[in-house]
């Protein structure tokens, strides 16, 4: 039996978690609050989960140190506390695969890149797709990527984790496949936005098309494979953010549609939504590089105040034409 180590216990790292004890591995799952890892232990459930058992094979534990003894861990935090939670874990640990999206703000780094500089001592590859914390944990059917520069890893994690509902395919683009977990969350609150303002159905089908083609631009131009932008990581996860009704980001956009201030939104919210911290980040990576994400940048604007729904449809729809 291998045993497997899930660091955090938000929504998706429990899924996660739960999906590898129910495939028989053993599994300790990581909670940084002691207080929060005993009660999640007596009770065999999550309140980040609701309605999702914890197998009595799963160990659930505030000891970082627990997972310098697994085969594989899989760090599942939100992005912007990415970096201190490495900083926390021991100095002896596996190959990791992050299961976070986004970029950290300020240093504008990827998932990797932010591992590359704080733990330069470990083997990594990231986890992306189209899933939701819940469909998988209730064990519904579901896909996602592992992209790696290590062959092996990839290898490694489709061994110990496809299975059962879930199935991993493997890519060499990580580059892209983080590009694309990144800028999904924004252009779904695109989508949300255009929801909540009545702007249609035709305006949604619209903004995820275009949306997409900005996606592949960024890919192409930080140096990824156009192909990962239509893939699970890419127009996988872009469909299932900016349509799906358990979506933190598209719910935030209609809210933003329907004219609530964003820190009004933001206050009614336990979660968090990647989004939100992500739009002037990738627009800032997308500069340096040249690439021009109009649509992203719209929504950048509606965050910081500086657009209205009005102002930034405008915006959009007065560019120059030109060929798709």
């Amino acid at each position: 039996m291998s045993e497997i180590a899930v660091i955090g216990a938000g929504a998706w790292g429990t899924a996660l978690a739960i999906h590898a004890a129910r495939l028989g591995h053993g599994v300790v799952l990581w909670a940084r609050d002691p207080a929060r890892a005993a009660k999640m232990a007596a009770a065999r459930e999550n309140t980040r989960l609701p309605g999702a058992n914890l197998p009595e094979t799963l160990r659930i534990t505030s000891d970082a140190a627990d997972a310098s003894h697994a085969q594989l861990a899989i760090i599942a935090v939100p992005m912007q506390p990415l970096r201190g939670v490495l900083a926390m874990l021991p100095a002896r640990l596996p190959a990791v695969l992050l299961a976070c999206k986004g970029l950290e703000t300020g240093s504008l780094r990827l998932p990797l890149e932010v591992l590359t500089e704080a733990r330069p001592d470990l083997i990594g590859g990231v986890l992306s797709g189209p899933n939701f914390a819940h469909e998988v944990a209730g064990g519904l059917p579901a896909a996602s990527v592992v992209a790696a520069a290590d062959a092996a890893l990839c290898q490694q994690a489709q061994a110990l984790l496809s299975g059962g509902a879930l199935r991993l395919y493997a890519s060499e683009d990580a580059l892209g496949v983080q590009l694309g977990g990144a800028a999904k969350n924004v252009l779904a609150i695109a989508a949300g936005i255009a929801m909540g303002a009545g702007l249609g159905e035709n305006a949604r089908a619209a903004l995820i098309t275009r949306g997409l083609a900005e996606l592949s631009r960024l890919v192409v131009g930080l140096g990824g494979k156009a192909e990962t932008a239509s893939g699970l990581s890419g127009l996988g996860d872009l469909l299932l953010t900016a349509t799906g009704p358990s979506s933190r980001n598209s719910s935030l956009g209609m809210a933003l549609g329907r004219g609530m201030a964003l820190f009004e939104i933001l206050a009614g919210r336990a979660g968090v939504t990647e989004g939100v911290a992500t739009a002037p980040a990738l627009l800032a990576r997308a500069e340096a590089a040249g690439v021009e994400l109009p649509i992203c940048a719209a929504v950048g604007a509606m965050l910081e105040g500086r657009l209205d729904v009005q102002g930034a449809l405008k915006a959009l729809l007065a560019r120059p034409v030109r060929q798709e």
